[in-house]
């Protein structure tokens, strides 16, 4: 499986693939140096075609693939309308995915040192992150085998960052040639089921893509949204099938989870109580985030899916209990995905919040405040074509800002050698 290919030359064109329960989203852009606010240059991407399409029936469920040649179809329909577009057709592309199988889990390592005088040096580090990322493999596949209740399933990392480095309790961002007693490492480690991964590396194979990386979309979110690095942020990532939830604080990522309630949910009960097909439906349902209905209707719809919106926020608490090691959760809820654009999402977040319901449950610093990722808060990423400006689109975005990360980080020491122990892991 690979996972990673080296760095391209610049000005060359990317694929960006958002394979969602019912919508692909397909992104082209451009890699070129530009310069940022603050002066310095860097890579950018120019996004200059865009492609969307819906799943076709039966052929994903809570985000995972249930029919390769029907996503593979939606996959094609959705390239070709961005490159019509972009008129170009990228081959390079980064596949993102999510769902309840993908894990992502933070894994702290405190390793003595037998020689403290000697500096430490590369195979030295590579030994240490390697027994890391064993101890954290088996512990992703346990909780996936006490989920799954199958003892034998199997996962691969997909995406790792290193979130802490000391040595001797002194902070550092590169260990090599530093001298001690001890080090210590937190490595943030994304893993998914095999038989995913198979599928979308299928479905690469049949539309002739050479696939750069295949990403955690949660991941993705935290990795390349400019929020204060020091406070962090709660994502909720509310798409078709799931709802994905990423930890984010004192600048890094500790954690993803995810659980199969979202925007179908709402969608399949207002069918149900107006006696309408699953697109009559889907279109009352965003008639009704738009507030283009008569205040009559918008009220009825509000009581109709009271009950699920109960649910939902359930299964946020739930998520939320998981995340045990966090110390404190930082103020800030932040919400992207065509889901969050339903009324009664940030409603009951915000209702919740002024009766303390969850307040109490959870280590919030202070009062959180709710809020939604705009497409001007993803890093490097211009959006040429003026067509991508709802939370429905900022996923897409996200894994195209980590697709420059990942063609443009090539002269970084520490993630070759966190690649290097993912190979070997394969």
């Amino acid at each position: 499986m690979r996972l990673f290919r080296r760095k391209i030359k610049p000005q060359k064109y990317l694929l960006v693939l958002d394979i969602g329960t019912e919508f692909v989203k397909a992104l082209v852009f451009k890699v070129k140096k530009g310069i940022s606010d603050d002066g310095e240059i860097k890579d950018q991407g120019i996004i200059i075609g865009f492609g969307r399409q819906r799943q076709l029936p039966g052929s994903m469920l809570a985000g995972a693939v249930t029919d390769i040649d029907g996503v593979t179809l939606t996959c094609q329909r959705a390239i070709e309308q961005a490159s019509q577009m972009a008129r170009v057709k990228p081959k390079k592309a980064v596949v993102g995915i999510a769902g309840e199988f993908i894990k992502g889990i933070t894994t702290n390592f405190v390793c003595p040192r037998e020689k403290p005088e000697e500096p430490i040096d590369l195979a030295e580090l590579q030994n240490i992150i390697q027994k890391i990322q064993r101890k954290a493999f088996d512990k992703a596949r346990g909780q996936l085998a006490y989920e799954t209740c199958c003892s034998e399933v199997e996962i691969k990392p997909i995406n790792a960052s290193l979130t802490d480095i000391r040595i001797d309790g002194y902070q550092v961002t590169n260990p090599l040639g530093f001298q001690g007693k001890e080090i210590f490492l937190g490595i943030f480690n994304v893993y998914a089921p095999l038989v995913h991964l198979r599928a979308v590396e299928n479905i690469a194979a049949k539309l002739d893509l050479d696939l750069l990386s295949i990403a955690a979309e949660p991941y993705a979110l935290t990795k390349t949204s400019c929020f204060n690095s020091t406070v962090g942020a709660i994502f909720i990532d509310i798409g078709g099938g799931t709802t994905d939830i990423a930890l984010f604080r004192q600048n890094r990522v500790e954690g993803i989870k995810s659980f199969a309630l979202a925007g179908q949910t709402f969608t399949k009960r207002l069918g149900q109580m107006f006696n309408l097909n699953v697109d009559q439906a889907e279109k009352i349902k965003i008639r009704h985030s738009q507030q283009k209905l008569s205040q009559s209707v918008q009220w009825k719809i509000r009581d109709i899916l009271k009950k699920d919106l109960r649910i939902w926020l359930s299964g946020i608490e739930l998520v939320l209990e998981e995340f045990d090691q966090a110390e404190y959760f930082p103020p800030l809820i932040l919400l992207c995905g065509g889901g969050s654009l339903l009324p009664g999402i940030k409603n009951i977040l915000k209702k919740e919040e002024t009766q303390n319901k969850w307040l109490d449950k959870f280590p919030f610093s202070e009062a959180p405040q709710i809020g939604f990722i705009q497409c001007k808060d993803i890093n490097n990423i211009v959006d040429q074509t003026n067509s991508l400006d709802g939370p429905e689109y900022i996923t897409p975005m996200a894994l195209a800002s980590l697709t420059l990360e990942i063609v443009t980080d090539e002269n970084k020491i520490l993630p070759p050698i966190l690649r290097r122990v993912l190979k070997i892991m394969r």
